[in-house]
């Protein structure tokens, strides 16, 4: 799926219309608690500046009505924070496709960036309408998409936008080229054995991923609350566990299809209630007593994961063990985490929770690749195709 990046455009003197993910959270203060999104971005922005270009950046940031301008959701503490991280002033449109916007657009000069204000200000964003992207399109001479988290949907910046502009440099961010590197070309030709991690509260969240994952990989390893849901399947007692009755007949299918590539808990460490100081023990898989909820796999469960993650080639992890931000129920994440981090296999982390697990437990650096978008690395082991990716450049 090699697609052109934006190293391969001469952007000397022209406007490169880049969508970026610039999503980040927000206190009440409207200060920016963490700059990791903008930050991600500095390597295609820089690269175009360097070269002589200008940046026209877009973005989304939360989730507004569309009926136009909401202060909380504006973009302006991201142009205030980008400006401190470039070293430069950043230009901050009032509107998207607006008066403002295409005037300020006009008058980049040359190593000059110009972010718009939230797309989402905007009801033909959502709606991936043609007569809002043509306007922005308009404004460039080429189109750079470095927001993965936002690769999975049809939103006008994504797939509208390109799409008006066929004929003109049409190609993928540094960081977008990594992810694609990473959750697609890996996967399609991984070393062996390859082995996933699928963890969360829900099946129905991750069916598509099982199933497409155990048609590729050597082994599937469940934990989190789905797990419940299979040891429902299997005849089990799960207590007060989070479960999904309906989803009951299908998790057996899955058990039946996936053999002895899906791995199922040996054990669980439950508790009295959802607090780290109830009343806990560790019993065997489907064996929780009445009264109790599964929190997290057991040690035995912690044990022989690692034992599989340590001879993998290849491995992806989707979704904590348990509920990681509550010690003790943290402990399985801690295990298949360290596990992951010691082995020598590739490793590649989906977004989400995942991605925080890993960070917040100290692993980030010891593992081959953290996903920046949850819903679009899940899609991605699906093995949906992206709308957004495939009107780009090919290489």
């Amino acid at each position: 799926m090699a697609k052109q990046t934006i190293a391969d455009v001469d952007v000397a003197g022209k406007n490169v219309l880049m969508r970026v993910d610039f999503n980040v959270p927000l206190d009440d203060q409207q200060a920016i608690t963490d700059d990791r999104r903008i930050v991600m971005a500095l390597p295609s922005i820089k690269s175009v500046l360097e070269r002589g270009g200008r940046v026209i950046l877009m973005s989304h940031l939360g989730r507004p009505a569309g009926e136009g301008y909401e202060a909380k959701y504006s973009l302006a503490p991201a142009a205030t924070r980008l400006g401190e991280l470039l070293g430069q002033g950043v230009a901050m449109a009032t509107d998207v496709v607006g008066e403002d916007a295409v005037a300020k657009a006009a008058a980049l000069s040359d190593g000059g960036v110009l972010l718009l204000e939230n797309l989402r200000f905007e009801k033909g964003e959502k709606k991936g309408c043609a007569e809002f992207a043509s306007k922005l399109a308009a404004m460039a001479d080429a189109y750079c998409n470095d927001a993965f988290g936002t690769c999975h949907r049809t939103d006008a910046s994504m797939a509208a936008v390109p799409a008006a502009m066929e004929g003109k440099p049409r190609v993928v961010g540094f960081l977008v080229d990594k992810e694609i590197q990473y959750l697609s070309d890996t996967i399609a030709a991984p070393q062996r054995p390859f082995v996933a991690i699928l963890g969360g509260a829900k099946v129905s969240d991750k069916i598509n991923v099982i199933q497409n994952l155990l048609g590729i990989c050597d082994q599937v390893l469940i934990g989190g609350a789905m797990a419940y849901t299979f040891s429902l399947a299997k005849g089990g007692q799960v207590g007060q566990s989070l479960v999904e009755p309906d989803k009951v007949e299908l998790a057996k299918e899955l058990v039946e299809k996936g053999g002895d590539k899906l791995v199922l808990p040996l054990d669980t460490h439950c508790g009295d209630a959802f607090s780290g100081d109830c009343n806990k023990q560790v019993v065997a898989a489907g064996e929780i007593p009445d009264g109790f909820e599964g929190f997290d796999i057991g040690p035995e469960t912690a044990k022989k994961y690692a034992e599989i993650l340590a001879n993998s080639k290849t491995v992806v992890w989707n979704g904590p063990m348990g509920v990681f931000e509550m010690p003790p129920f943290d402990e399985g994440t801690k295990a298949v985490a360290k596990a992951i981090a010691d082995s020598d296999a590739t490793s590649i982390i989906g977004g989400g929770d995942s991605a925080a697990a890993i960070q917040q437990l100290g692993f980030a650096e010891q593992v081959t690749h953290v996903s920046t978008g949850g819903g679009a690395s899940l899609a991605m082991l699906e093995g949906q195709e992206f709308e957004a990716v495939k009107l780009l450049d090919e290489k």
